[in-house]
Parts: structure tokens; sequence; C-alpha cells
């Protein structure tokens, strides 16, 4: 009998808490992030030469920490990794969750340097891994979230010339006057035919929501998104049913198990899938398995990710019909210092191009992060 030959073998792993500088300040419902933010990028080695790559990017504000999520690597799933085959991806993610509770961002960066390695191994894209394309490119969403205003309207008409058509406007950590205001400016400077959303980040109370959503209405929308803190699931179900506008749930779907009572209550009418609140491709698979069985389209969100994050995320997308609302996939290009990123994503004509390469696609600059490391756990 003829056994299947092993996949590499995973012999070392390095951890890196990096760090980059940020072009501006971005602001929105739930906190700012200005001069420098800091990630976590994870390297996995093999016996057969072969490097994976992955990448967890928290924000205190809304997921953990950087710090936790470095420690949570080295001490928790590194054990859980080293001397495993690199195809096993499915039964080290369960052993993740079963040694650690919570870290998704730290769990989604292992998950992507074991896609990463595996596609190498076996010569194919991680789109390959998960059934194949479905699409090639991904419309790119920009989020306007520079409290200078004049800032934001000079970026943005530059990125509508180079094909870039939809925006999403952070609200919320101004008051509703203002916000009114800088809409109406951004509409009228983009014009009727862009695509406009909105996204809140929880900032406003549900006493207030609905008056002040219904007035954003007119500035013909295609979504809004998270207008109320998570805590309050019937009072958002309550909005999504009286709106005219749809909903986009965020802070309110971390999990399958999220995703499914959003579905069961109609808490919303789509939601944003990011990497580093799932905890990974697979898991962020299930929540658009259940979003589409309720009806309920998908978004490509992001935290603070570089290219290798993003990359993975649209791998996913690639594989996966349930992404109808484009993505936000825009920091390595568009907010970190070019010179600091130590990837580079592809877009063109307004659009994520999903790479063909093996794994991520991608060539990571080993020097770049070296700069750029301020502690590293090897």
């Amino acid at each position: 009998m003829q056994h299947a030959p092993r996949s590499p073998i995973v012999t070392a792993m390095r951890v890196r808490v990096v760090e980059n500088r940020m072009r501006m300040t971005r602001s929105q419902g739930s906190g700012s992030m200005s001069g420098k933010l800091r990630r976590v990028i994870v390297r996995i080695d093999t016996d057969g030469g072969i490097r994976g790559y992955g990448e967890a990017a928290p924000w205190t504000v809304f997921s953990g920490t950087v710090e936790a999520a470095a420690a949570a690597l080295h001490v928790h799933l590194r054990p859980l990794v080293i001397g495993r085959e690199i195809g096993r991806i499915a039964a080290i993610v369960e052993a993740a969750d079963t040694a650690l509770h919570g870290h998704p961002e730290a769990k989604a960066a292992l998950e992507m340097a074991l896609f990463d390695a595996s596609g190498k191994a076996l010569g194919v894209p991680i789109h390959a891994l998960m059934g194949g394309a479905v699409c090639t490119t991904i419309p790119l969403s920009f989020s306007l979230a520079n409290p200078d205003l004049d800032a934001d309207l000079t970026l943005a008409t530059d990125m509508a010339g180079s094909g870039i058509n939809i925006f999403k406007v952070k609200t919320g950590f101004l008051d509703h006057r203002t916000d009114m205001h800088r809409l109406e400016r951004i509409r009228a400077k983009l014009g009727d035919a862009t695509d406009l959303r909105i996204d809140y980040n929880q900032a406003l109370a549900p006493i207030s929501a609905l008056s002040r959503l219904r007035a954003m209405e007119q500035f013909d929308l295609t979504f809004i998104e998270q207008p109320i803190p998570a805590r309050y699931p019937r009072a958002m179900a309550a909005l999504t049913d009286a709106l005219d506008t749809p909903i986009l749930a965020d802070e309110s779907v971390f999990s399958p198990e999220d995703a499914l009572a959003a579905a069961q209550c109609g808490l919303a009418d789509g939601v944003s899938i990011k990497l580093m609140k799932s905890g990974g491709m697979l898991k962020a698979r299930a929540i658009a398995a259940i979003a589409t069985a309720a009806g309920m389209p998908c978004y490509g969100g992001t935290l603070w990710e570089g290219a290798i994050g993003l990359t993975a995320a649209a791998h996913l997308i690639a594989a996966t019909p349930a992404f109808t609302l484009g993505c936000e996939f825009y920091m390595p290009r568009y907010v970190f210092l070019p010179e600091q990123a130590e990837a580079a994503m592809t877009i063109r004509d307004g659009q994520i191009v999903v790479p063909t390469g093996p794994g991520l696609g991608i060539a990571i600059d080993e020097d770049i992060l070296d700069r750029i490391t301020v502690e590293s756990f090897d």
C-alpha cells in the first residue's frame, strides 16, 4: 500500500513585534490612531526549507493588544505547531482553540502562516486550497477617517482619479451636525455616482440613533455600519427593521456563533468579516456560510493589518462568493509609510488584484522586517 507523502514539518517559529509610522491620523467612533502603530508578524520555518508568514494586528479598543497576541503566539501556540506537518491546518486550529481562550488575532496569524507554507509546498495559491477562485479582483473601499476633512477630500479626489469609487466615511467621532456637514461636502465633491457608506463603530446611543440615521439616509448610502454598541442586539435589530438603508454588523459579529445569533434575530442586513475578529480564514468562511444562508452579503473589513494579513483575506474573498460588498484593504498602500511596508499588494483600476503565486503569492522583504522590528521572540 502506498502512503501519501507527508507535508513539511515545522522546525522553528519566529514572532516579531513591528512598528509602522502612519501618514495621517485615523479617527472613528471607538477611538483614534496616529503617529505609530504596532503589529505582530509570525514566520514558521520547515524541514523542507519552506517559510510561511502570518500577521496579527489587534487594536486595544476593539479586540486585544499587540503584547497579548505576541505572548499568545510565543508561549501558548508555539508548542502546538513545532514538530507538526504544515498541512494539518484544521487540527492545529482546533488544538489552538482548546489550549487558549480568545486571542483571535494570534490564531489567525498562525493559521495564515500554515496556509502560506502549505500553498508554497504544493505550488498553489491559498485560494486554490479553499476550492479555487470565484473572482480575480476585489473592489477596493477607502475609509475617510482623517479629522482634517480637506486632506481627506484631496486624497479621495486623487483616488477617484485612479479608479477607486467606493468610500466609507467614519462617523461618530464628531457631533452629528458636523457629521452631516462632512457628508454634504464629501457627496458634493465626489458626485452622485460614488458608492458612499458610513461607519459609526458603535458610537451612537440607541435612544438617539434612529433619528440621526434617518437624517443620514438623504446621502444615498450603500450601508450604515455598526451604528450602536454590540451589547444592544435588540436595538440594533429594531434599527435594521426601521431604516431603508441596509445595516452592516461589525463589532456585533466576531464568531460563527455570533453570525448565527445575528441571522436568527434579524440583527443586520449584512456582515463585515475580519480575520482579526474571526480567528482565521476557516472560521471566517463559516461566518460567510451562515450569512449566505440568511441572505446577508459580506464585506471584507480590516483593522490595522499590513500586506500579509490583507493578502490572506484577499485569498479568502476570492474563494468565497458571499463577499459582494468589496473590501477595505488599503492600509499598506495609503496609510503606512511606503519604505516601511514589508510587502506590497497590487491595486489596479480601483480593485485589489488577488495574487496567483504559491501560498500568499507576495514577496516578503526580510530586510524591511528587520528595520521595523522592535521586539523578537525565537
